[in-house]
């Protein structure tokens, strides 16, 4: 990062499971830089969806350094998400037809159901998760189950994190959804059904899917379920992969109250 900014820049790191994120300041001036960001960065800045990109410099071992303005705020609280603004915004980008089109130039294919169930049952079968819990292997024959009701749906630019530490509110009071990795072409009911079972009381989710611009409906209820479902066991997978056994664990309790709140299982 020196060589691009100079010697009297101060360079710290940003944190992120990546590693690949720096705070660089010199005097009053202060950016945020990141290593081999998406191009996708570009667009959602020009539509005031994250931190504005000030400038990005291609590095000669061919990595892609992007630096955006670094502005002074915080992470939302889980009891904020409930906020309208959040909802707006989330909408915004579920909406927004030039996200939709740049992603899908950039390579993203749509992220069909019946792939990622595919996916983790591959997964379940991979010998390294042969005595995982019952939990598991519940959770999979749901989603087999309820599969034909999830195809074939209309799909948008997801961000698919929607933990509430990717939602900044600056100091000026400017929201913006941040760390796009992992963002998708999906069923849009991937980034709903993780908010509103992670953050919203079961009884405003009229209210907040109002806010956001759709009727609720079984067929909405039923999906978010799913995909509910679906990023949990990845959740577990991905930990018990990378042998993050305390990590998987709670995921494994989340996944159980989960089913059996859905009635998918009983205590």
């Amino acid at each position: 990062m020196e060589q691009i900014l100079g010697q009297d820049w101060t360079i710290t790191p940003a944190g992120g499971s990546t590693g690949e994120a720096y705070y660089a300041q010199r005097d009053s001036k202060r950016l945020f830089l990141k290593r081999n960001s998406s191009p996708f960065l570009a667009v959602l800045s020009a539509e005031g969806i994250v931190p504005k990109l000030v400038w990005t410099k291609r590095m000669e071992n061919g990595d892609v350094i992007t630096a955006q303005q670094w502005l002074e705020g915080r992470e939302l609280s889980p009891e904020e998400i409930k906020h309208p603004r959040v909802a707006q915004l989330l909408s915004k980008i579920h909406h927004s037809s030039e996200l939709l089109d740049l992603l899908m130039r950039l390579g993203k294919r749509p992220l069909d159901p019946e792939n990622i169930l595919q996916e983790l049952k591959n997964n379940e079968q991979n010998a390294s998760f042969i005595n995982t819990q019952i939990e598991i292997h519940q959770a999979v024959r749901y989603l087999e189950n309820q599969l034909p009701y999830v195809q074939n749906q209309k799909k948008v630019v997801c961000h698919c994190d929607m933990n509430h530490n990717n939602w900044l509110l600056t100091n000026s009071g400017q929201l913006y959804l941040i760390d796009w990795d992992n963002a998708m072409v999906a069923d849009p009911a991937m980034d709903l059904g993780m908010i509103l079972h992670w953050y919203i009381p079961r009884e405003e989710w009229d209210v907040w899917l109002e806010t956001y611009g759709v009727e609720f409906d079984e067929q909405l209820l039923v999906r978010m379920h799913w995909y509910i479902i679906a990023q949990t066991v990845s959740f577990i997978q991905w930990h018990k992969h990378r042998k993050e056994e305390n990590q998987a664990a709670r995921w494994l309790e989340d996944l159980k109250r989960l089913m059996v709140k859905l009635g998918i299982i009983n205590i």
